[in-house]
């Protein structure tokens, strides 16, 4: 299993959480699909899914990077 941040299967405002549709930043790949989460679903759901992932793309460091340029 990996952790990528940005790679060139970079994740879109378009990915959405597939529990509530929000904009996902977490990508789990598994050999039956991908899931994709929101910070706050990937958060509760991650650790439970790592055994099974085959990678996850973790492009979380966005959020911080977006509430920092504001100030």
């Amino acid at each position: 299993m990996t952790v990528g941040t940005q790679a060139p299967d970079s994740m879109t405002a378009a990915d959405r959480c597939d529990r509530c549709g929000a904009q996902a930043y977490v990508r789990v790949e598994l050999n039956s699909g991908d899931l994709f989460f929101c910070r706050h679903h990937s958060n509760e759901h991650l650790e439970a899914l790592k055994p099974a992932a085959l990678r996850i793309h973790d492009e979380t460091a966005r959020l911080e990077e977006t509430a920092g340029s504001g100030e």
